[in-house]
């Protein structure tokens, strides 16, 4: 008797799996202008376009409790959503909010979590609509579902860059992952002897960019004020090699990344250097910066070039020369995607 074939989770990671469900999903509804594929789906309901992402965080998979405050936990829930939805150069509007715990989570400490929602709600100026709560036998859950709007000219997606394009991020990469490190280190030491204190003086940055990341709508509102519109956009969730990747892949491109045009902060560059990390390693495939990485046509380097957080890393230049990293000794190799792995 034949068995059926068994495809491990692992084979095939997190955009694989996500590849092979959408092959044959149908489209039913003209309003539906893009399903899967992006960092939002986009649907014309009349007037501006409304945008519609969701995200979940697990325990024991996103996050560790043993250090994650739960306050923080709920502002990172929805900052992330957040990111999204700035990722398609639109304007958060809507969240809802659902949560499934086991009986160790008191009213209290759900509280505490919706403490830390309420605060990202009223500094992204979105209005918590719904939700759903549950319970859980492995653990808490938390999904966020982030609505918003942008105008047909504004919408970003991940399909416009061409060559001779400007890559562009905000903010600087890799404090996110050195972060967890720290917290991954001093739980370690904790764990083997309760009595011994943290050792993190120095380490705020660090611990913050990875505990209470900031979705970058200031950088959204600004390049409007200036009016620039970016050509192709998305977020840097799973590190900034996999997003390059997905948006070549999506806009029939290759690219032309700088290491010496990395942003890395002075306190991510020595901590990453302190722990045997190779700050460049962490700033390309660490992930949970939430950045924006995106770009523009060479007409808008002027309305750019003297921002202080917004750094230009390469260029996009035709599928045929590839996706390449040049390094600081001027080495071309090719960009590999390393990240966060889902499975």
């Amino acid at each position: 008797m034949n068995q059926p074939t068994r495809t491990e989770l692992a084979a095939l990671g997190e955009f694989g799996l996500i590849d092979r469900l959408s092959k044959g999903v149908q489209l039913f509804h003209e309003q539906t202008l893009k399903g899967i594929g992006d960092d939002a789906a986009v649907l014309d309901l009349g007037g501006q376009l409304t945008v519609v992402t969701t995200d979940m965080l697990l325990e024991g998979v996103h996050f560790d409790l043993s250090y994650a405050p739960l306050p923080h936990l709920g502002y990172k829930a929805v900052a992330v959503n957040i990111s999204d939805i700035a990722a398609m150069n639109a304007v958060p509007r809507q969240i809802t909010v659902s949560i499934a715990a086991s009986n160790r989570f008191s009213v209290e400490a759900i509280e505490a979590i919706y403490s830390g929602i309420k605060t990202a709600c009223e500094e992204y100026k979105v209005d918590l609509v719904g939700g759903d709560t549950t319970s859980s036998r492995s653990g808490l859950v938390i999904s966020v579902t982030a609505i918003g709007q942008a105008g047909k000219e504004k919408l970003t997606y991940r399909s416009g860059a061409r060559p001779g394009d400007i890559i562009c991020v905000s903010g600087d990469l890799g404090a996110a992952y050195v972060g967890l490190q720290i917290l991954e280190r001093e739980k370690q030491v904790y764990m083997a002897n309760p009595d011994m204190q943290p050792q993190l003086e120095g380490k705020d940055y660090l611990i913050q960019r990875q505990l209470k990341p900031q979705a970058r709508m200031d950088i959204v509102y600004e390049l409007r004020e200036l009016g620039v519109q970016p050509t192709a956009m998305m977020d840097i969730s799973d590190g900034l090699a996999s997003e390059i990747l997905h948006i070549c892949k999506s806009s029939s491109v290759g690219a032309t990344v700088y290491e010496d045009k990395l942003p890395i902060d002075g306190v991510t560059y020595t901590t990453a250097v302190e722990i045997q990390l190779d700050p460049t390693t962490c700033a390309l495939n660490g992930g949970e910066d939430y950045e924006l990485l995106f770009t523009i046509g060479q007409n808008d380097y002027e309305k750019l070039k003297n921002h202080p957080d917004v750094f230009f890393i390469g260029y996009i230049n035709e599928a045929s020369k590839g996706i390449n990293l040049i390094t600081k000794n001027e080495n071309r190799v090719p960009v590999r995607a390393q990240g966060w792995v889902h499975f």
